[in-house]
């Protein structure tokens, strides 16, 4: 293959039959290590196994991707790791960061080279540089290799530099230090030199304070940016020493200051929580109905309780955030439970908030865009369904019926079924059902022991054309008279379909039904919003 030059362009991901090979960074990769590299990057492990605890990131865990490089397909490997940031591939971002680490350290130049260049747009904010930098720290150890280069000097020069101020005066302010690292350190490896006045004056502001910016710059005639700048980071000084809360809630009204920005004893004021809540993201919003409740932010029939369920049941704000049902389903459901997972906090639940949650829930279910695929889902009730799923902090026969409605009311040609030992019944479900009922009617048969081939075995006995097999189960207990993995090779073979399968196993740390050695197939433990964006990716060849 030639590798002389570092400007591919990213491959699309084209996978028909049994084709060997795809394109991965302009180059023709086998397809097995293709999707290797890209379980890495999108969740941190090259398996086919997903699970909800996060797995520490190290060497011995992205051996294809080390592989390529020492192949000489490095700068591939870096214009993939851009590519699936950009495309919001990454589901666990310190992935690519560390896959990205492991590229700049590497002894072949031109992978260097494409690594560095490709830092200001891999690391979107101040925590992932921060990351970043502390991966190649630890990497450095092991392979031996230096690290404050004049290549790390410029790439982080440049992220600084390539930032459009405003953006970066909020993020440096939100975002002051993570993984051991902070502006000040970077400001001083780097030898930092502002490409512009209004840079400059965060650079300053970075390492000599607000006294120091102030004293410059109050008595120069400064360029407009410069002014809005200023201005900024003197709202943020002033919100971080004022006692009076009317003040601090005006400075976050004028100049959007966020959360992060506000010191702790201010986050205990109701009228600096109101501030905030008029611009706080849904996603952010939604995870804090609980203590703003508590604290009486929230109050029956008050206004800003009637302001918040508008925002929640905004479509526009709904669509804009693309927030999925899971989401919206696991808000819900902690919310109502009117405690914290350790039960430290509580609080009533108030009735008009429940009422915006569960109408959202079910306006997100029509946000959900089709992939257009044949599905069959089956939901194996030879346990308890009562359990809680490891992840979140939602029964099991909850998160399987919120999936089943959403490919049910999403996928054109999606078949339910219920399954134990010896049993499959398929399942009708309408889109004017409830969750509640829909989950009722996920628990109707008798439960006996569990066989997660029998929704393969169901469809080739029907001869029925799937191109997606998810199965919502427990945990893995036992296989049946077939092994699931084989079941699914001698399905695609009686109906050639390349057929992948997708085994969720909800209340467990470890699963074993998935061949390592065929990326049709996938393995998830436990269940959070994590692993419905796998699974989508996963459905459209993605990883």
């Amino acid at each position: 293959m030639d590798t002389a030059g570092c400007n591919s362009t990213s491959g699309t991901v084209s996978v028909t039959g049994e084709q060997a090979q795809i394109s991965v960074g302009g180059h023709m990769l086998d397809v097995a290590a293709a999707y290797r590299l890209r379980r890495f990057l999108c969740y941190g492990s090259e398996g086919a196994t997903y699970t909800s605890k996060a797995p520490p990131l190290a060497m011995e865990r992205a051996l294809t991707l080390i592989q390529l490089i020492e192949e000489g397909l490095g700068c591939a490997v870096v214009e993939e790791i851009r590519r699936f940031v950009l495309e919001g591939r990454a589901v666990r971002p310190n992935s690519a960061l560390f896959a990205l680490a492991l590229c700049s350290q590497q002894p072949d130049d031109k992978t260097k080279r494409a690594a560095f260049r490709a830092v200001k747009d891999v690391c979107c904010t101040p925590s992932q540089i921060f990351t970043l930098i502390q991966y190649k720290k630890e990497l450095k150890e092991g392979m031996k290799c230096g690290m404050w280069g004049r290549a790390l000097r410029k790439a982080v020069a440049n992220w600084y530099n390539n930032q459009d101020p405003m953006v970066l005066a909020q993020s440096v302010t939100k975002c002051k230090h993570k993984a051991g690292w902070s502006h000040q350190d970077l400001m001083r490896l780097s030898h930092m030199k502002p490409a512009n006045e209004a840079v400059a004056l965060i650079i300053k502001y970075i390492t000599k304070g607000w006294k120091e910016v102030h004293v410059a710059y109050a008595e120069k005639e400064n360029p407009e940016e410069v002014v809005k700048v200023l201005a900024y980071l003197e709202a943020v000084e002033k919100a971080k020493h004022s006692a009076d809360e009317a003040e601090v809630r005006h400075l976050i009204e004028e100049h959007g200051l966020e959360r992060e920005q506000i010191q702790t004893n201010h986050l205990k004021s109701k009228e600096v929580w109101k501030a905030l809540l008029k611009e706080m993201p849904l996603a952010t919003l939604i995870q804090h109905l609980g203590k703003m409740t508590a604290d009486e932010i929230l109050t029956p029939g008050g206004s800003d309780t009637e302001a918040i369920c508008e925002r929640i049941l905004n479509e526009t704000i709904l669509e804009k955030t693309r927030l999925h049902p899971f989401s919206v389903m696991v808000a819900m459901e902690n919310y109502k439970r009117g405690h914290s997972n350790r039960g430290k906090l509580k609080w009533v639940p108030d009735g008009a908030v429940v009422q915006a949650l569960d109408k959202a829930f079910y306006q997100s279910l029509t946000k959900v865009k089709p992939t257009g695929k044949r599905f069959v889902v089956g939901v194996d009730i030879s346990a308890s369904l009562s359990s809680i799923v490891l992840g979140s902090s939602v029964s099991a026969v909850t998160a399987a019926a919120v999936m089943c409605m959403v490919f049910t009311r999403t996928e054109a040609d999606t078949q339910v079924l219920v399954f134990s030992e010896g049993a499959v019944v398929p399942v009708t479900l309408s889109p004017d059902m409830s969750l509640m009922q829909v989950a009722a009617e996920l628990i109707k048969v008798p439960a006996g022991s569990t066989d997660c081939a029998l929704p393969i075995l169901w469809a080739s006995e029907n001869e029925k054309p799937v191109d997606i097999f998810i199965i919502f189960t427990n945990n893995e207990t036992w296989f049946g008279k077939a092994n699931p993995a084989e079941a699914l090779r001698s399905y695609r073979q009686k109906m050639s379909v390349f057929s992948k399968l997708v085994v969720c196993g909800m209340t467990t740390t470890g699963l074993s039904i998935a061949d390592p050695d065929d990326w049709r197939m996938l393995d998830i433990c436990g269940f959070d919003r994590v692993a419905v964006d796998i699974i989508h990716n996963f459905v459209l060849d993605l990883i």
